[in-house]
């Protein structure tokens, strides 16, 4: 079993390496500049849900992971709207969230950005004409 495990480590690695784009990594730097700029320090990130269909929010899971690692770009996503600098928020807004996103933003210290990610952000998406959605999308 030893011998068995010690091969294994000694092995290539299985795994990709990380993307190297040269246009990636200028946006990420010029993004990582223009936040010092601003804030002093990296984007601390709240993420809401403000009744989406969950395809941003795995898009945005799936960002974490090894191979994009949001977090080498400086971005960290926060628990509380109390330690963030951006509100990040995917879905159209429900007439149930609504109330929850204006406390979430109150509660967001400035300077502070927000960013409708997604089509269901912008437009309503697959929930567009629905009544459900607050102004009525």
């Amino acid at each position: 079993m030893r011998k068995f495990l010690l091969e294994g480590l000694l092995k290539r690695p299985l795994t990709e390496a990380a993307p190297s784009d040269p246009e990636i990594e200028a946006l990420a730097m010029a993004a990582g500049q223009a936040a010092r700029r601003r804030l002093g320090r990296s984007l601390s990130i709240r993420q809401v849900d403000a009744g989406s269909c969950n395809g941003c929010e795995l898009e945005i899971q799936a960002l974490g992971n090894a191979y994009y690692d949001y977090e080498r770009f400086g971005l960290h996503f926060v628990a509380s709207p109390r330690h963030a600098d951006v509100l990040l928020v995917t879905g159209p807004v429900t007439r149930n969230m609504a109330e929850a996103l204006r406390r979430t933003y109150a509660a967001t210290p400035d300077p502070k950005w927000v960013v409708a990610v997604g089509d269901c952000g912008r437009d309503g998406g697959c929930f567009a004409g629905s009544y459900a959605i607050e102004g009525g999308v």
